[in-house]
């Protein structure tokens, strides 16, 4: 049986290739080699994925194994939660591999926020906005936002305080979905959600291991399209260590944001700077210094109009 003896050997070379690019990957090569490996074309794959109910094109599912684009969305990262199943791969096999293709940081710096961080966080934040039963839309457009943050005597991330403006894009909104990602080693339970002006907290749901508290505010009014709203709460933090940068990411393109850092007098950085990325994912750009105030001891940043991604502010102690 010449030809059962070949199918035979092309098997076992796909299962160790297969094996070996889970075990060093990168995910591209993982993926393509678990596809390899089941003998599935990419429209059955789509297919399975969407018996989970999960939509994602045949395109982008090609542009994941060819290493051209990564996985990044929650919905994204939904399917490739569930290609693990559909592929019959370890839990987590593939999750790891993105998460293990982080930029490396400079020999000597602080490293920020992982990419498996940030993954696990959204994974997380979906979870919890379900439990709420809150889209992350909400009903709401961003005008404007302006968030101050306070840096302790400690260097920890004391808390933020978040100013917005608001409109309805539907009739019937009366709350909007507060998050809020703590720095590593934080306990989120012991957190203070303070609503300040036209908004009261509602219910607030945590995850210990990840830092991420989300909380409802409630505006005692129900918003009909095209209604705008101005609300102000603050989260009062100060559980976890030395912070090192605050970020802020942003997924449909939206309206203006403003971020400022103010630090204790006991504890100011040798140096700021602003930085930017298309993706948890991607490196980082658009590294700017920033002076530091002299009578309030800040620094600041703002986008007339933010764009899909993450902007942040980072600084070096001594």
């Amino acid at each position: 049986m010449p030809h059962a003896t070949q199918h035979a050997d092309v098997a076992a070379v796909a299962t160790a290739e297969l094996d070996s690019a889970l075990r060093g990957g990168p995910f591209h090569v993982a993926l393509r080699a678990a596809i390899a490996a089941r003998g599935l074309p990419l429209q059955r794959v789509q297919h399975h994925l969407s018996r989970y109910g999960v939509r994602v094109g045949v395109t982008s599912l090609s542009y994941w194994q060819q290493g051209a684009r990564r996985p990044q969305r929650p919905e994204s990262l939904r399917a490739v939660r569930a290609l693990e199943e559909i592929l019959q791969l370890p839990e987590e096999s593939l999750i790891r591999l993105l998460a293990e293709t982080d930029e490396p940081s400079c020999a000597g710096q602080p490293t920020g926020r992982s990419y498996r961080s940030l993954v696990e966080a959204s994974g997380v934040l979906q979870r919890l906005l379900a439990e709420l039963g809150s889209p992350l839309d909400g009903g709401l457009h961003t005008l404007g936002h302006h968030e101050r943050v306070r840096i302790g005597a400690r260097r920890e991330l004391a808390g933020r305080e978040s100013h917005h403006i608001v409109r309805a894009h539907k009739d019937g909104v009366d709350r909007f979905v507060a998050v809020h990602h703590g720095d590593p080693g934080c306990a989120p339970e012991r957190m203070r959600v303070h609503a300040l002006e036209n908004c009261r907290t509602g219910r607030v749901r945590v995850h210990h291991d990840t830092g991420v508290l989300v909380a409802e505010l409630l505006f005692d009014t129900r918003l009909r399209a095209g209604d705008t709203f101005l609300f102000r709460y603050g989260i009062e933090d100060g559980t976890a260590g030395v912070s090192r940068e605050y970020i802020r990411g942003f997924g449909p393109a939206g309206g203006q944001y403003a971020l400022q850092v103010r630090f204790d007098e006991q504890a100011l950085p040798s140096r700021c700077h602003r930085f930017s990325q298309h993706s948890p994912a991607a490196p980082r750009s658009g590294r700017q210094e920033l002076p530091l105030s002299g009578r309030h001891h800040s620094v600041h940043l703002v986008e007339p109009r933010v764009r899909t991604g993450i902007v942040g502010i980072g600084w070096d102690w001594e």
